[in-house]
C-alpha cells in the first residue's frame, strides 16, 4: 500500500512548502520511499485527486470543537459546516473567528476537540503563531471538494483514505518535551538536530516498533531540514499506516464528539479516558 504523510501549511511558499514524504507499506513494515514538496495548494490538489489505492497523514485539524460550532452558531454536521466555512475567504474567515473570541471571558476564547484535549494540541480556532484555524480553513474545504475517504467523518472514494496526523503527540511519546525543531534561524542549534536524529532512531528501532506496531525504515537524511517538516512528513505516514492497519478498532473506540471533530490517528490516544477541553 502506497502511503503519504503530508507536513502541512496555509500558506505555501518556496520558502516553507508542503512537503510531502512518500512510503510503501508491506504488511507490517513502512518504507520511506521519496519526498516531494508544493509551494502552492494545485500540488496537495493533485495529490488528493490522485488515482488510488493510497492512504494518507495529513498534518491539520479536521474539524472544530462542539463547543464552537454550536455557540456560532454553524451547521452541526461536518460536511455542512465544512462547506459552510468554505464560502468565506480568508480575510472574512479570520474575522468570524476574531470577532467570536472579542466578546468572551479569558479561557473561553478558543475551545479544543476531544483528541486536542488527548494529544495536548493546541484549539483549531487558533490564527497566530501556530495557525491552526486557517490550516482547517484551507485544508478542509480541499478535502471535501476532492471526494476522498475520511473515516468516522465522510465516506468517500474508499481507495483513497485520509487521517488526520500529528507528529507532536508522536515526538513527545519518544522524546519528552524536548524541542527537535524550530523554523526560527536564529534559534536552530545543534541539539535540535540531536533530538531529531533520535526521534527518527527511536521510530526505526523498538521504541517505534512497538508504539505502531509496524517496521519503520526511513534515512537519517530526513533529519537535515532544521524546521523538520521533512521528519514530520514521515511520522504523518507513519501514524497513517497505523491507523489504516488497526481502522476497525479506532473506530469502535471514537467518542460521538468524533463524528463532528474529526480524530486524531496516534496509538497514544486510544484506550484513554475521555472528557472535553
Amino acid at each position: 500500500m502506497k502511503i503519504v504523510g503530508i507536513d502541512f501549511t496555509s500558506a505555501p511558499s518556496r520558502r516553507k512548502p508542503l512537503t510531502c514524504a512518500v512510503c510503501e507499506l508491506d504488511d507490517r513494515s513502512l518504507r520511506f520511499i521519496h519526498l516531494s514538496s508544493w509551494s502552492t495548494f494545485e500540488g496537495f490538489e493533485a495529490a488528493l485527486a490522485n488515482v488510488g489505492p493510497w492512504v494518507a497523514g495529513l498534518d491539520f485539524p479536521f474539524g472544530q470543537a462542539t463547543r464552537f460550532i454550536q455557540t456560532m452558531p454553524w451547521p452541526g454536521e461536518w460536511i455542512d459546516y465544512v462547506r459552510h466555512s468554505g464560502t468565506f475567504d480568508r480575510r472574512t474567515f479570520r474575522s468570524a473567528l476574531d470577532e467570536y473570541k472579542a466578546g468572551r471571558p479569558v479561557g473561553d476564547k478558543e475551545h479544543r476537540r476531544v483528541f486536542d484535549v488527548l494529544a495536548s494540541s493546541i484549539s483549531p480556532q487558533k490564527l497566530y503563531g501556530v495557525p491552526t484555524g486557517m490550516m482547517f480553513f484551507e485544508g478542509t474545504k480541499r478535502l471535501l471538494s476532492s471526494g476522498v475517504d475520511i473515516p468516522g467523518l465522510v465516506a468517500g472514494d474508499p481507495s483513497r483514505t485520509v487521517f488526520e496526523a500529528y507528529p507532536g503527540v508522536a515526538a513527545r511519546s519518544l522524546l519528552g518535551r524536548r524541542s527537535y525543531k524550530t523554523d526560527d534561524q536564529r534559534k536552530q542549534n545543534p541539539l535540535h538536530r540531536a533530538a531529531r536524529l533520535e526521534l527518527l532512531g527511536a521510530l526505526c528501532s523498538e521504541p517505534g516498533r512497538t508504539l505502531y506496531d509496524i517496521d519503520i525504515e526511513a534515512p537519517e537524511s530526513l533529519c537535515d531540514d532544521p524546521g523538520a517538516d521533512h521528519l514530520d512528513a514521515l511520522i504523518c505516514a507513519i501514524q497513517a499506516a497505523w491507523a489504516w492497519r488497526h481502522l476497525d478498532a479506532c473506530l469502535a473506540e471514537l467518542p460521538a464528539e468524533a463524528a463532528r471533530e474529526g480524530w486524531i490517528a496516534d496509538p497514544t490516544l486510544f484506550g484513554r479516558p475521555r472528557g472535553n477541553g
